[in-house]
């Protein structure tokens, strides 16, 4: 296969799961990614105001601490802050293929990710539906938004310790990180893995994994949350129209 068609492919993989859609057929092509691991530059800001580095899990005795719980609804509350977002973003596939773009964010339920070229990928959800683009093969994967991660970084207003399964929670010197579980009838159980700053609790990457448990990793940086993207950056073509529908 060509170099080409292969990256493509890779790229494609990744941007599948990233919205969580892909099922065991199409992951059995794939290799067995690396340990999560994080991909933003080196930082070393200070601790949140009175809070010490920890690591717990819901299911331990007792489950999370007040502090804990304080912790998560900071972040809760952070993502309910957030109504636009331009930045960039580094993706990093289950197969380890490295990919890059820009990302446009609108609330609620509108996202982009437009990939640099060689690629010809686009991830668009409209506020209901998500699709996976390949501009080059014209054809695109159409999900709801509702049964995909991205749900939970696109929703208007987020309670996580209520609208969700947070699972873990972790703090250290650089990152909080929230852990979201989900489990499917007949699908299986994924995970979304939330990354944000120790001292300003602003996004920094999140990972997906699936149920078959590849991972696909995106870190954000030089984000913008003043910059109304353009409307047009989120419209999805449906049936009719010039693209596919293949699912």
């Amino acid at each position: 296969m060509p170099r080409a068609a292969l990256t493509a492919g890779r790229t494609v993989l990744a941007a599948a799961l990233l919205v969580g859609a892909l099922g065991p057929a199409a992951l059995a092509q794939a290799t067995r990614p690396a340990p999560p691991r994080s991909l933003s530059p080196p930082q070393q800001p200070s601790p949140v105001p009175g809070l010490t580095p920890f690591s717990a899990r819901a299911d331990q005795p007792g489950g999370f601490t007040p502090a804990q719980r304080a912790l998560i609804d900071r972040v809760s509350l952070y993502l309910s802050t957030i109504q636009t977002l331009v930045g960039d973003f580094v993706q990093v596939g289950p197969d380890g293929t490295r990919s890059e773009g820009q990302l446009y964010l609108q609330k609620p339920g509108r996202i982009r990710f437009a990939y640099n070229p060689p690629s010809t990928i686009e991830v668009v959800s409209d506020g209901s539906s998500v699709v996976v683009r390949d501009r080059k093969l014209a054809t695109q994967d159409l999900y709801p938004l509702s049964q995909t991660p991205l749900r939970y970084l696109l929703a208007e207003r987020i309670d996580l310790l209520h609208d969700t399964n947070v699972v873990s929670c972790a703090m250290d010197d650089v990152f909080v990180t929230v852990t979201v579980e989900e489990n499917q009838p007949f699908v299986g159980t994924s995970r979304l893995m939330m990354m944000f700053g120790t001292k300003d609790l602003q996004l920094k990457q999140w990972t997906v994994t699936d149920p078959q448990g590849y991972d696909t990793t995106v870190a954000v940086y030089n984000l913008d949350s003043t910059k109304r993207p353009d409307p047009g950056l989120f419209v999805i073509n449906y049936p009719n129209n010039n693209f596919q529908n293949v699912r």
